[in-house]
């Protein structure tokens, strides 16, 4: 018999459990953007967006044979790049539905856990794990749609539809893959009062895991701040922007990092679909910080920015 919300079309269509689809898709995701990247007539038209965008709508209207025509009548579909404050909407949302189908049981949660494979069951984040990892997702998504709002500034930039498209995909998609490897103690054991009591000793992965989260979303946010606070896009003078081009996109990546880590099942070091999200996470931004930092050789002085890092040390 097929259950409800057209899940077991989807999983059946794909070979896979829930848990190898979420990560075939953030993996998909990161080698799609990679490929396009490798060739510059695609990287320009379809990935540079923002600032360093150059126009590509003006090239003549798609004949046949005309592939050059067609990719720039494609790269047209684009949408305002305010819509980036649409990510975190969707972000914010999600975690607040997910949070009542964890903690009531909810049909769409019964719905895909039960998609889950024994053999992804039997090793199972805790209780505990899940609610920490969730509430941190739910304040990741929260603090930028808090910066989306405060620290806008008005701007004709637009992006390529399919990168919107995708980012509300992969936020979507990050929803479920903070918790979808928790499913065999969610099916099992009934949340109890217990996985409340403050006076339950955090384990040595929570001990580092969630300052690290911390500290990397205050680095973020700081990053942010000082961006909009500059009068005009120039090349940034703050001390973590003068060795790296791009910090707050690598405070992204530790971020991601720590919920893999903090997120591993029994048994295992890393949540393997938490680090397949890194790997979408760590390609799409590190394409990005690369762009960025030949548009300030460009733009600005090349001495000064050559042997800067793209997001951490030791990453050019």
């Amino acid at each position: 018999m097929s259950h409800p919300y057209g899940i077991d079309n989807v999983l059946n269509a794909a070979g896979m459990d829930a848990v190898d689809l979420l990560r075939a898709f953030f993996l998909l995701a990161a080698a799609t953007t990679f490929t396009v990247s490798i060739s510059s007539s695609l990287r320009s038209r379809f990935l540079i967006y923002g600032p360093r965008a150059t126009s590509t709508g003006s090239g003549p209207r798609p004949t046949a044979g005309n592939t050059s025509g067609l990719l720039d009548y494609l790269a047209t579909w684009q949408v305002p790049h305010s819509y980036f404050t649409q990510f975190y909407i969707v972000s914010v949302l999600s975690s607040v539905f997910w949070g009542f189908q964890l903690f009531f049981r909810g049909g769409v949660f019964k719905a895909i856990a039960s998609r889950v494979s024994e053999e992804h069951r039997l090793q199972s984040m805790s209780w505990t794990q899940v609610m920490i990892c969730w509430l941190l997702l739910a304040m990741q998504g929260s603090r930028r749609l808090w910066e989306c709002f405060h620290f806008a500034k008005p701007s004709t930039s637009k992006m390529w539809f399919v990168h919107w498209l995708l980012g509300l995909s992969f936020y979507l998609a990050t929803g479920v893959a903070i918790w979808i490897e928790g499913s065999g103690t969610l099916l099992t054991r009934p949340l109890s009062i217990a996985h409340f009591q403050i006076t339950n000793a955090p384990s040595v992965r929570t001990f580092f895991c969630v300052p690290l989260f911390l500290i990397a979303s205050g680095m973020q946010h700081d990053c942010h701040h000082f961006l909009f606070s500059l009068k005009k896009y120039t090349l940034p003078d703050h001390p973590i922007f003068r060795g790296i081009i791009c910090p707050h996109y690598g405070a992204e990546c530790v971020i991601y990092l720590s919920l893999a880590v903090l997120a591993a099942p029994s048994g295992q070091l890393v949540n393997k679909t938490m680090l397949s999200c890194l790997a979408f996470v760590a390609v799409n931004l590190g394409l990005t910080a690369q762009t960025t930092k030949q548009w300030y050789m460009q733009k600005f002085d090349k001495e000064a920015v050559q042997d800067r890092w793209l997001m951490i040390p030791y990453v050019y």
